[in-house]
């Protein structure tokens, strides 16, 4: 059986797109290896309706929601490859079995690069973070620190003194001019030079010359890429941001590729689940408008324009 459309990750924004074209009555393939980002969380914020609920909670409601449409059929596994054209791909599973779909959705996520720093790790989601919109608030106007990667680093320690006191840890990574060095002060942002040994308790910062800092919470500017190679492998267009490498789309999140289209982490900057939500409601939107023009313009030489700008 071919889909109509066939979505690679079936978090936020693959769902959201899914809702879309099943409300259509499209026929929907969700592909899912079950690897949210946000996985580590206890708790989402910013989301409304969903504020300060559990991530997990908010993905099986959803879900649950989507089974409902008879039009959707969701694989619990691993999308491995994928090729053809428009109207006409395969997408192979890690189970051995090809899927046939007229449209390639890619949900993919991205995998977070972190520092290298002991410790860090095993705090990410938890005591470690990298959107204050999403868990500033918690840390109640608290002692926060900040584990610099590069030059977006100053851009994170600057925005946080709305959220606690801040402290910019360089680790190596980064270096300040006169300039940065007096917007800091006049922010009231610590700059600590000497290098991180680990990270112990809950965020205590333990410098290589052995003294301890207690934070409310650090943050840390993680370096995103997608969390598979198959963008890449179908030959879609990629491009390197502030905060690391995303497919490139045009404004109806189409790719490079014809009928291959992109949403969410994967696809856009900066990132959160209402952001991915959107992000992923537009994108089925715009794979359902590519599917109804296309069948147009076939019947209508006049629609064809109408077909260019939609795909």
């Amino acid at each position: 059986m071919s889909h109509d459309a066939i979505i690679v990750g079936g978090s936020y924004a693959g769902m959201a797109a899914a809702l879309q074209l099943l409300r259509a009555r499209r026929s929907v393939l969700v592909i899912d290896a079950g690897q949210r980002r946000n996985r580590m969380a206890a708790t989402s914020h910013g989301f409304l309706g969903y504020d300060g609920s559990d991530p997990a909670m908010i993905a099986s409601v959803a879900r649950s929601q989507l089974e409902r449409y008879p039009t959707l059929r969701w694989i619990d596994g691993s999308a491995v490859a994928a090729s053809g054209t428009r109207d006409h791909f395969i997408v192979a599973t890690s189970d051995g079995a090809e899927h046939p779909g007229r449209r390639l959705l890619l949900a993919l996520g991205v995998s977070d690069a972190l520092p290298a720093v002991q410790g860090l790790a095993e705090r990410w989601g938890r005591s470690v973070f990298h959107c204050p919109y999403c868990h500033g608030y918690e840390l109640d106007r608290g002692e926060i620190g900040v584990i610099a990667t590069g030059p977006m680093s100053l851009h994170q320690a600057r925005l946080l003194p709305e959220w606690g006191t801040v402290t910019l840890f360089a680790n190596g990574a980064l270096e300040l001019d006169p300039q940065a060095a007096r917007e800091l002060s006049a922010l009231g942002i610590a700059f600590e030079p000497t290098p991180i040994d680990r990270i112990e308790g809950h965020a205590d910062i333990v410098l290589a010359d052995g003294r301890r800092r207690a934070f409310a919470g650090l943050f840390t500017a993680s370096r995103n890429a997608p969390a598979s190679d198959l963008a890449e492998r179908l030959g879609c267009e990629l491009m390197d941001t502030p905060m690391g490498i995303q497919i490139r789309t045009s404004e109806a999140k189409e790719t490079s590729v014809p009928g291959v289209f992109a949403c969410g982490d994967v696809a856009r900057v900066p990132h959160s689940v209402s952001l991915a939500v959107g992000d992923g409601a537009w994108a089925g939107a715009q794979v359902h408008q590519s599917l109804v023009f296309a069948v147009s313009a076939q019947t209508d030489p006049n629609r064809q324009s109408l077909t260019r700008v939609a795909r």
